[in-house]
């Protein structure tokens, strides 16, 4: 499994810190290959419940830099602010979609599903996300569900979901398990 490569995007700021850190470090501790790419080469400010500063990360490359090929797997860590960043930038839509293109596996957790809307890649999917954006996510056309990990292939590509920094396991276990696969 080292010879797999997952891609991790964020904005630089709001990034609910568990949401990015502990998939960073599951995927480390099975020594595969972890890319993080946020808006700018600038500190990446982590938050707790959103509000509270936390662990400050350094990018690995910046969102323009992302050669979608070289990866297996996306990551889109939640927080709020991070997700409503993330979901107006041009060059985050643009990887969401080259990965959709690619039939490759993308996994959201929390509010971070907000980007798949505005990428126009939510429609037709099933899907959870944190519950204040349940309503957003039909509207937009996705089915919604209250589980801890869910797991959707509609439309020829996997899109994992997880609901909060409580079903971390889950959502690292589906990912690993996709990895794996």
């Amino acid at each position: 499994m080292s010879d797999k490569k997952v891609l991790i995007i964020t904005s630089n700021f709001g990034i609910e810190k568990d949401e990015l850190i502990k998939p960073l470090e599951m995927l480390k501790n099975y020594h595969i290959s972890v890319t993080h790419a946020a808006i700018e080469i600038a500190n990446v400010q982590t938050v707790e419940g959103d509000k509270d500063f936390s662990t400050i990360v350094q990018p690995d490359i910046t969102l323009k830099e992302v050669d979608s090929n070289k990866y297996d797997l996306l990551i889109v860590p939640g927080g709020t602010v991070n997700a409503d960043t993330l979901r107006v930038n041009q060059d985050a839509q643009n990887i969401i979609n080259m990965f959709v293109k690619q039939n490759k596996i993308l996994a959201f957790i929390c509010h971070a599903p907000w980007l798949l809307i505005n990428s126009n890649q939510v429609k037709g999917k099933t899907l959870t996300s944190f519950n204040s954006i349940r309503l957003d996510l039909e509207n937009a056309g996705a089915n919604w569900v209250n589980e801890k990990v869910h797991e959707c292939s509609a439309q020829n590509w996997v899109l994992i979901t997880s609901r909060c920094p409580d079903d971390i396991p889950a959502f690292n276990q589906a990912i690993l398990s996709k990895l794996e696969a």
